[in-house]
């Protein structure tokens, strides 16, 4: 709400949506296993113990991201934090935090080369180590895999962050 001439007038926020799975996908070799992301997600963001954390999410779709990212970067709006409550795209969605730009929360491109190396799109910078990515996303190197083996590779991927962490490219 800000006054605008003795008047006062109400600014509506986007609220952009990311859905944690509750269990394993059915094209995931762990299939209906849970995930445990909640616990890890929370534990990320200070709002429960847990030594796994889980620090960011990937998604596709990074130019879709990075417009959603800027909205929330100038205050005009919010990431809802959601899991479903049962069987995914087929259950209702229970909100489990509302983060802002004041959370820290942020967005990085990465790309992926092979089937386990991850780097960033700079050319003259080194990769980040796939196991170090797998564990900040909340999953084991193989869990991490296998569900990114049905994404589209070939494309750049948007790295979610939930708190102020950033993974900081080295020098070749």
């Amino acid at each position: 709400m800000y006054e605008c001439g003795g008047a006062f007038l109400f600014m509506t926020m986007n609220t952009y949506v990311i859905t944690l799975s509750q269990v394993f996908p059915v094209t995931h070799c762990r299939a209906g296993e849970e995930t445990g992301f909640k616990d890890k997600f929370l534990a990320a963001i200070g709002k429960q113990e847990g030594d796994w954390k889980k620090l960011h999410t990937i998604r596709a779709n990074y130019e879709l991201w990075k417009k959603r990212f800027e909205k929330i970067a100038q205050g005009k709006a919010c990431l809802s934090v959601r899991q479903w409550t049962g069987k995914s795209y087929a259950s209702k969605q229970v909100e489990i935090a509302r983060l802002t730009r004041e959370d820290g929360i942020g967005i990085q491109k990465m790309t992926v080369a092979g089937c386990a190396v991850i780097h960033p799109m700079f050319a003259d910078e080194t990769a980040v180590s796939a196991k170090e990515l797998a564990h900040n996303d909340g999953l084991s190197s193989l869990d991490w895999n296998n569900w990114f083996s049905r994404y589209d590779l070939t494309e750049p991927l948007a790295i979610i962050h939930f708190t102020s962490f950033r993974y900081k490219w080295k020098k070749k």
